[in-house]
């Protein structure tokens, strides 16, 4: 579901009549994730392997040594060591984060709905969510055009794909990408080479499609637009868009305001009359999950257990429903059964999966503290709602 509440786009998605994932940003934020420039090293730091990279006037882009694969060069240069003044072609891949600058990689990505088209190497990657009879069949047919100078990720979205849709993309990458290496070539420093997709067509392009039923929007600006995209690229999805004629606002009909509400606050109440508690730092998430008003009448280990796994289920909505990212410990109550924490560990484990964006368990700390990770991509929730004040220069929520 997409909708306009201005100067904001909010996206949301529901599963099984849950919300599961919900962003809300500006129109004219001039998003910079996924657009590729040509930069100029600014400064180069040996001792955190890192370089910064000019993008355009005044904004300085992270790149970090690791990041370097293939790196094109638009400048004239002898041999491959990055130096100060180097032009290079540059792809923006994590936002700006409250004080961090945006990061940027020379693994240049060319994203469709079936397949993603990567400088960063020659290789062809089959989405680990499809099944292995299916992956080598795939691989085969996607291998014959990695030239050398590029490779291809098979995205979950192929599953169901015919073998003409699929090459019929993977033509489309190549020539994208064939494309700009021309241009580059001929334009100056600084020059925005690909504009990627806004932020709400993204979902649109992302979301894997066999599992979507509908595409719902009230607005007709955003009805068009996602005609055009949908005709042009994915024309077999365009029949799941709908637009909502009612007088009765698609925002209230859905109670979205109560759910953005309900997304920042810190207490999450479970169903049991347990909770959590979610707390965001500048260095990573804690989430810690308490009894509550919860009065089992089974023993003590067997209550704590039920609690867990429901708040384990709860907690892998929250992190997808906030977008939260980067380091994540969560404070289960503990157990003193080993086959417990086991099954507690697989069944969180388990709703992980579901995540689009790639999350790992790390496992349990001697602390017996959960540790994970998720991928930083776009900014969390609370901060694309977070509004600063001109005249204090403080911040407060908009809902």
């Amino acid at each position: 579901m997409l909708l306009r509440e201005k100067p904001r786009i909010i996206t949301a998605l529901y599963e099984n009549g849950t919300l599961m994932e919900l962003t809300c940003e500006e129109e004219t934020a001039g998003q910079l994730l996924g657009n590729i420039y040509i930069g100029r090293v600014r400064n180069i730091v040996d001792n955190i392997q890192a370089a910064f990279v000019e993008i355009s006037n005044q904004v300085i882009c992270y790149l970090a040594f690791q990041d370097l694969k293939n790196p094109i060069f638009t400048s004239a240069k002898t041999g491959n060591t990055l130096k100060v003044g180097d032009e290079l072609l540059v792809q923006v891949s994590k936002e700006a984060v409250k004080t961090k600058a945006p990061v940027v990689t020379t693994n240049l990505n060319f994203t469709g709905k079936y397949a993603v088209l990567t400088t960063g190497s020659q290789r062809i990657g089959v989405s680990a969510k499809i099944p292995e009879d299916r992956k080598a069949e795939l691989k085969a047919l996607v291998q014959p055009f990695a030239d050398g100078d590029y490779g291809f990720v098979v995205r979950t979205n192929a599953k169901a794909a015919s073998e003409e849709e699929l090459l019929q993309e993977i033509r489309q990458l190549t020539l994208q990408y064939q494309e700009l290496c021309k241009i580059a070539a001929h334009r100056p420093c600084f020059s925005l080479l690909h504009k990627a997709l806004e932020g709400h067509m993204t979902h649109l392009r992302d979301t894997y499609m066999d599992s979507l039923d509908e595409i719902l929007t009230d607005d007709p600006q955003l009805y068009e637009e996602m005609l055009s995209y949908l005709s042009c690229k994915q024309p077999e999805d365009q029949k799941k868009l709908k637009l909502y004629r009612d007088p009765f606002p698609l925002i209230k009909l859905y109670n979205l305001e109560a759910a953005l509400q309900d997304a920042l606050r810190e207490r999450v109440w479970l169903k049991s009359g347990a909770y959590l508690v979610i707390q965001q730092t500048e260095a990573l998430v804690v989430i810690d999950v308490n009894t509550g008003k919860f009065s089992g009448h089974k023993p003590m280990q067997d209550t704590f257990f039920k609690i867990n796994l429901e708040a384990a289920k709860e907690i892998a909505r929250q992190i997808r429903l906030r977008n939260l990212s980067g380091i994540i410990i969560v404070d289960f109550i503990d157990m003193e059964r080993r086959e417990d924490r086991q099954m507690l560990m697989d069944a969180f484990e388990h709703s992980l999966k579901q995540d689009p964006v790639k999350t790992s368990l790390v496992g349990i700390s001697k602390l017996n503290l959960v540790e994970l990770t998720r991928k930083k991509i776009r900014k969390p929730l609370h901060e694309q709602l977070t509004q600063v004040c001109p005249v204090c220069h403080g911040s407060g929520y908009l809902y």
